[in-house]
């Protein structure tokens, strides 16, 4: 019994705050495209503030917009009183949160914004409470009730304040064409980062690169897999076009089928394998990871116009945080950036 009616509870809340949505939906007009003219043209940042429920969701929209590609931060109101306003600049662009638009701990920061001149964007659901007629833009919050089945617990507004956040920085993302680079230069710590690297960021490079001509000896073959510690050599034509690669395994397999006198006369086109799986230095290292756990490999060749120019290995990858066999949204297409060479030839 209890439990039904937590789920009746639960089909009301969620219920209750998509209306919300819906209706702010349905309210969304040419203010939202003014706001984001006036965000994207600003020269400086766009400063969020916000107190209590609307300051907690606030600090988030700031946060998201600094990620994707728009220079922002969040302002205490009741710090901003105490000297934070110095913070704000005459490039700037405020955008002040309050659902009712009438906390008076915003007052400084619209007095202040009016004195020199500082854009102000007001999100809130009253156009006629003060934050609402100090905006020089107003974008409107769903005027719905709460979820809270006393009305009281900001509940709908705060999500649709969130979404409405999530709106604009959707938008100028989409604007500035933001770029899964962008993204990850700004992301270069945590799980996100270790997904948007790309191999070019762990590939092995230069003279680390084991290569060989295609009339090596096992003897040299041997040398250079063993020096430059990578389990494989990548044989190059005279023109330094990779057309072939040996493994240690390939090693193994010629030294069991070879006499003692036939091994050391063997030549690396002997034994190498044509035509390899190879990759390109900008692509996804997790695409590269999914696709050498599927083959049962632990290397790949990059090239550019049929010339090598690095190696990646799959326990460097493994370092580098990544897990073998994980499955990601940035590696759903595993295979299309991993070919054979005589594909491209």
């Amino acid at each position: 019994m209890t439990q039904n009616k937590d789920l009746i509870s639960a089909y009301h809340t969620i219920d209750k705050e998509i209306e919300a949505l819906n209706m702010m939906k349905s309210e969304l007009d040419a203010s939202l495209t003014a706001a984001l003219d006036l965000m994207q043209s600003a020269k400086g940042r766009v400063i969020v503030t916000g107190m209590g429920k609307s300051g907690h969701i606030g600090k988030k929209i700031a946060a998201t917009m600094a990620s994707t590609g728009t220079p922002s931060f969040f302002v205490h109101p009741a710090e901003a009183s105490h000297g934070d306003l110095g913070m704000l600049t005459g490039d700037d662009v405020v955008l002040a949160i309050s659902n009712g638009g009438e906390s008076k701990e915003l007052s400084d920061i619209l007095i202040y914004c009016k004195r020199y001149g500082i854009p102000l964007i007001s999100m809130t659901k009253n156009p006629n409470s003060t934050l609402g007629k100090a905006g020089d833009i107003l974008l409107r919050l769903p005027n719905d009730g709460e979820a809270c089945p006393l009305g009281l617990a900001p509940t709908s507004s705060t999500t649709a304040t969130l979404v409405l956040g999530d709106v604009l920085a959707i938008a100028l993302l989409e604007r500035k064409g933001f770029s899964v680079n962008d993204y990850k230069q700004r992301h270069p710590g945590g799980k996100l980062g270790a997904i948007l690297q790309k191999v070019s960021d762990l590939m092995h490079t230069g003279d680390d690169i084991p290569l060989i001509d295609e009339n090596a000896g096992m003897r040299q073959i041997i040398t250079t897999m063993s020096s430059k510690m990578l389990g494989c050599v990548g044989i190059i034509d005279k023109d330094g076009n990779l057309t072939g690669m040996i493994t240690d395994g390939d090693l193994r397999r010629a030294m069991v089928n070879s006499t003692d006198d036939e091994l050391f006369t063997r030549t690396a086109t002997q034994i190498m394998t044509k035509n390899p799986k190879v990759t390109s230095a900008d692509v996804l290292v997790a695409e590269v990871v999914n696709f050498m756990n599927s083959k049962s490999i632990t290397q790949l060749f990059v090239v550019e116009d049929q010339k090598p120019i690095g190696v990646i290995h799959l326990h460097d990858c493994l370092r580098a945080g990544f897990t073998v066999g994980e499955k990601d949204e940035a590696s759903a297409n595993a295979n299309t950036n991993v070919y054979n060479l005589r594909k491209v030839a």
